[in-house]
């Protein structure tokens, strides 16, 4: 156990890029059996529109034909994952609600398959999931390759959020001076603008000028919504 730990820590610490750790999970998803793997993770940067990606070796013209009819809105093991983090087994049942994608699915060799999500306290969302077209998912296989699953889940999910979401605040990283973060900092503990200026010891007027300077740079409406996105991108830290 310690050295399969340990083989999962390599993809954390080694690994430069999302494609070399995707490589690497799927290798670690080869050894336990499974022959597909796919790894989704939803960034809520914007919570009225949150950016998904995805990452799999299924066929080209399933993920063509999964994009297409916009299957992802409707998959049920998705929908399982935004609401728990228990593993999920593929089954009749499970695809009750879906079954043209269910079908579909099947029709590429995508028959077999088990999931499970991981949710962060940034409100990030992965899910991982191992499929393969034959040889059906017994109880026993679960239950003597499911540690080693649950641990590969978290690490796949450590590692590859950790890049995209790097990647994505990258892109709108803004410059806030001190000034600005000590205002939305207050902001965020629930104080007003004239609170903050006794706080401070400035004038309201100069408070509500950083504040419109963040909300500027934070692309936002107002100074709640900047609060929220500045804290979503560790400024506030």
């Amino acid at each position: 156990m310690t050295s399969w730990q340990e083989d999962l820590y390599s993809i954390v610490d080694n690994a430069q890029s999302e494609h070399d750790i995707f490589k690497k999970v799927e290798a670690a998803a080869s050894a336990l059996g499974f022959t597909h793997c796919a790894y989704g993770l939803r960034i809520p940067l914007h919570f009225s529109n949150p950016k998904t990606i995805v990452l799999n070796n299924y066929a080209p013209a399933w993920q063509h034909r999964y994009a297409a009819m916009g299957y992802l809105q409707i998959d049920p093991t998705v929908a399982h994952g935004r609401r728990s983090q228990t593993p999920l087994t593929w089954s009749d049942n499970v695809f009750a609600s879906a079954r043209t994608l269910w079908d579909e699915a099947q029709s590429f060799g995508l028959r077999f398959g088990w999931a499970q999500s991981s949710l962060d306290a940034g409100g990030g969302f992965g899910m991982l999931t191992l499929a393969r077209s034959s040889e059906p998912f017994s109880d026993a296989e679960r239950v003597a390759k499911e540690v080693k699953m649950r641990w590969l889940v978290h690490i796949a999910h450590l590692a590859l959020s950790r890049i995209f979401i790097a990647q994505q605040t990258k892109q709108i990283q803004p410059h806030l001076t001190a000034r600005e973060v000590e205002v939305l900092k207050w902001t965020a503990d629930g104080k007003t603008s004239a609170e903050i200026s006794d706080l401070l010891v400035v004038s309201e007027n100069t408070v509500n000028f950083h504040v419109k300077n963040a909300v500027a740079k934070l692309q936002t409406a107002n100074k709640t919504a900047a609060t929220v996105r500045a804290a979503m991108l560790g400024l506030l830290g």
